[in-house]
């Protein structure tokens, strides 16, 4: 297969020919439909200096004392007598070049020069006929001329020079036309000389431009290549390609590659951390399942080692079905069944169950404000939503503690859920990090229990925010406690009045 530099190439030259060729072909059908009048009007005064040029001559010989004409009878009868030319006049203009005729006083041609008797009966005929109508130092005429060797037309102009009088009364010269006109064969003959020549230096010229418009292609083809497997994505292409357009291009592959490095990088976490958390369970569930089959087992032992295999598997269910819903928000398959769901009656439930966590863990959770709002959304989902916000404040909240929970309208038709607690709080250096999935700052944040979460509660609230058009936002200092903000876009103002529980 053809390079571009190459195809880029021929086509350079093939669009240079047919631009010569169609050229060359106007260039000849310009010459070709010239007017008469143009052309008389360029070969005019050519043909009046051949004239002049004879009777130059014949003016020379008669100065020098020559008769150029003598009287002689005509025909039958002796009494008349009629001009014909001397062989001294023969001779002189024998030696003219050119195509003319000379007159005598009766208007009879005396003589014709060498190239008019060259030429067909049939043109000298016409060129005969034509000079009779020509009047001394008047309009030129053009006679058409058919021998093969010829192949043009004559242009006839009459001259008169008062010293030749009165026997010889006019000169009748004649010029080709072909001489003010473009012969095909001519250009024919240039255009197979100097077309190969320019097509080369053409090609020479093209197959150069080609090669310094097409080496960034080739510099990005190579950095590419050089970045293909995952393990180079750190890399990127330059960004000085000569022209805005390979720049943008540069600048866009770089963008794109920068987002394979996220998403592998990613990938290679969670694929890892995925491992790392169903390892545990799995090893934790075949050494309670053995226990339990252990022959010497007791019936208790053996109930006791189920009930962990069962809280096990139950774990992991609850493991791979979180997987499942991050794999389909990743899809973009988000399976929401909208209708407006009003959430004042939605956090006064997520509330009493939050009250119900709270009582457990030693923690006092509050309602402070409450205004009725709808908004577009699944009740199911935005439950969700709330509770894992709930749940991880209370998580990381030590007994004793507070959790606040409010929601309210901002600016712009939205509405803020917010959770808010006293906890052990985030470090600067890992809030920008809660959301990344299996993400945990500090095992230790789990209380000792490495089972008590996956680290997937964040990413799923994450996505359930922005399947409703929402975001989550969180602000946190350490030792200080931490602020999750939930902002959806609202549906309708209902009855926008702050209550306090």
């Amino acid at each position: 297969m053809a390079t571009l530099r190459a195809r880029l190439t021929v086509a350079y030259g093939f669009a240079l020919v047919g631009s010569l060729i169609v050229f060359a072909s106007a260039l000849i059908i310009a010459r070709n439909a010239r007017g008469t009048e143009e052309l008389v009007r360029e070969l005019g005064p050519l043909t009046l200096g051949q004239g002049d040029r004879v009777l130059e001559n014949l003016r020379t010989a008669v100065g020098l004392g020559e008769s150029l004409t003598v009287q002689r009878p005509c025909g039958e009868r002796p009494e008349v007598r009629c001009v014909s030319a001397t062989k001294a006049m023969i001779d002189l203009l024998e030696r003219v070049p050119g195509y003319f005729l000379v007159y005598d006083r009766d208007d009879r041609q005396i003589y014709s020069s060498i190239g008019i008797r060259q030429l067909p009966l049939a043109d000298r005929t016409a060129i005969a006929e034509t000079a009779v109508r020509l009047v001394p130092d008047g309009n030129a005429l053009l006679v058409s001329v058919s021998d093969t060797l010829f192949r043009a037309r004559l242009l006839l102009a009459a001259r008169r020079d008062t010293a030749l009088l009165p026997n010889i009364t006019r000169v009748v010269a004649g010029v080709p036309t072909s001489i003010g006109e473009l012969s095909p064969s001519v250009l024919v003959g240039t255009m197979l000389i100097v077309f190969p020549l320019i097509v080369l230096a053409s090609i020479a010229v093209s197959y150069f431009i080609a090669g310094r418009a097409i080496e960034p292609v080739e510099r990005i083809i190579n950095e590419v290549e050089a970045i293909t497997d995952g393990r180079s994505l750190h890399r990127r292409l330059p960004s000085d390609l000569g022209n805005e357009e390979l720049s943008r291009l540069g600048a866009t592959l770089n963008a794109m590659i920068g987002r394979l490095e996220t998403s592998f990088g990613g990938l290679r976490r969670f694929t890892a951390d995925a491992s790392h958390e169903l390892k545990t369970p799995l090893t934790v569930l075949r050494a309670d399942v053995e226990r339990a089959m252990h022959p010497n087992a007791a019936g208790s032992e053996a109930m006791q080692a189920l009930e962990e295999a069962l809280q096990e598997t139950a774990r992991m269910s609850d493991l791979v079905d979180s997987l499942l819903t991050l794999a389909r928000a990743d899809e973009g398959r988000f399976d929401l069944h909208r209708e407006p769901v009003a959430l004042g009656p939605l956090v006064r439930d997520v509330f009493e169950t939050a009250v119900i966590l709270g009582e457990h863990a030693g923690l006092m959770v509050s309602l402070s404000v409450l205004e009725e709002s709808m908004v577009d959304g699944e009740a199911r989902r935005l439950r969700q939503l709330f509770l894992n916000l709930i749940t991880n404040a209370i998580k990381y909240t030590p007994r004793g503690g507070k959790v606040e929970l409010s929601l309210s309208h901002r600016v712009g038709g939205e509405v803020a859920f917010t959770v808010r607690d006293t906890g052990i709080g985030i470090s600067a250096a890992d809030l920008a990090h809660v959301f990344d999935r299996f993400w945990r700052a500090d095992r230790a944040r789990s209380r000792g229990s490495e089972r008590s979460g996956f680290g997937l509660g964040l990413s799923i609230s994450q996505w359930i925010a922005q399947a409703h058009s929402g975001r989550v936002t969180a602000q946190s200092r350490l030792g200080r406690g931490s602020v999750f903000t939930v902002t959806l876009p609202m549906l309708a103002f209902v009855d926008p009045v702050r209550r306090e529980p």
